[in-house]
């Protein structure tokens, strides 16, 4: 029975069905609860834009609740877990497992198992439908709850150099040739980075080369002068493509999209390190799932009537939570360039799944 992972088909379904159950439980309860107070400090904002109403709030809801689910699917396996482990361990089931020959790892069998398909389930999620969502809602968002723009052609705040030059958009939509910016300022700068120019435009269009500005208003930073211009052609070494690979959100991104904008920003010879981590920490992200029975395996060996059940499910929360701000810090760390970003997205894993582990030894006795 010792070599045997699943020594029991009934158990195996019985315990995966607790697990499983509790999951979604807990999930729906977080994801609800949370939407409702999401909703609440954002809805003012929504109504306040002219034509917004009932439909565009149950729109915010349909692309923000995605983004919950992914956020907070880890949280409630590690709920979940402790809720199954700790009932079972209460109810003197683990107690009777064990003097069955099952091992704690065959006790834990069936909830790996179900944590691997949750994990598997987590990841196509995060690709396929929280990606879209997350890049939509921001692109509205930065449009100020107007008309959803689409989100792959629509940045904000994009800061291009020309040289010596800084071209300044507050949007820019559109791809290739057809991109149109809105809200431009081009600052003219000297040899020693000195604004002499400052020049603003509601609006610029690729001029091939170049960008055509419309109803130019410019300021000379040493008479103190300002003029107007029906159109003027600046950035002329700035081309649609730079504009593209600039502001990437690597979020609203999914895995094959990622990769080869990660590919064009290094054969552009830009820095890449926080994309990279954000495609490693996709695989590395969902795999959070599997380390929750682990770490909060604690709650399910020892005796309940000793009177630290409490103590140890407290405990295997700790862990779970602990996971989850040492792969945050060391993501962020990442983008910084303090580790690289294989590290910081893998390396908070294995180390919880050897703490998981010797945690699970160590208490099995």
């Amino acid at each position: 029975m010792q070599l045997d992972f699943f020594p029991s088909r009934t158990l195996t379904f019985y315990l995966a069905r607790l697990f499983v159950t509790r999951i979604f439980g807990v999930l729906l309860m977080l994801v609800l609860v949370l939407q409702m107070l999401d909703l609440l400090s954002e809805s003012g904002d929504i109504l306040a834009h002219p034509g917004n109403g009932e439909a565009q709030l149950w729109t915010y809801v349909s692309l923000r609740m995605p983004q919950l689910v992914a956020r907070f699917l880890p949280y409630s396996v590690l709920l979940a877990t402790i809720l199954t482990l700790a009932t079972l361990n209460q109810n003197s089931e683990v107690i009777a497992m064990k003097a069955a020959g099952l091992s704690a790892h065959q006790v834990l069998a069936p909830l790996l198992i179900s944590a691997v398909g949750v994990a598997a389930i987590s990841f196509a999620f995060q690709d396929r439908v929280v990606t879209r969502a997350t890049g939509t809602l921001k692109a509205w968002e930065a449009n100020e709850w107007g008309p959803i723009p689409p989100s792959a052609s629509f940045r904000r705040n994009v800061y291009l150099r020309d040289g010596p030059n800084v071209l300044l958009a507050r949007t820019v939509t559109g791809k290739g040739a057809g991109l149109r910016m809105e809200g431009v300022t081009w600052y003219r700068r000297d040899d020693r980075a000195m604004v002499v120019e400052e020049v603003h435009a509601p609006q610029a269009v690729y001029a091939a080369p170049g960008w055509r500005l419309d109803n130019v208003s410019r300021f000379d930073v040493k008479t103190a002068g300002q003029t107007s211009q029906r159109a003027l052609v600046v950035a002329t070494g700035v081309t649609p493509r730079q504009v593209e690979l600039s502001n990437i959100d690597g979020e609203g991104q999914d895995i094959a999209t990622l990769t080869r904008t990660i590919s064009a920003l290094r054969a552009a010879g830009r820095h890449t390190s926080e994309l990279e981590g954000q495609w490693w920490h996709r695989f590395s992200g969902p795999l959070a799932a599997i380390l929750m029975p682990l770490l909060g395996a604690i709650a399910a060996f020892g005796l309940a009537r000793s009177g630290q059940l409490l103590v140890r499910a407290a405990i295997g929360m700790a862990l779970g939570f602990a996971y989850f701000v040492i792969d945050n810090a060391a993501l962020a760390i990442g983008n910084f360039g303090g580790y690289p970003p294989l590290v910081a997205a893998w390396a908070p894993f294995l180390l919880f799944l050897l703490i998981g582990e010797t945690v699970l030894i160590r208490t099995e006795e």
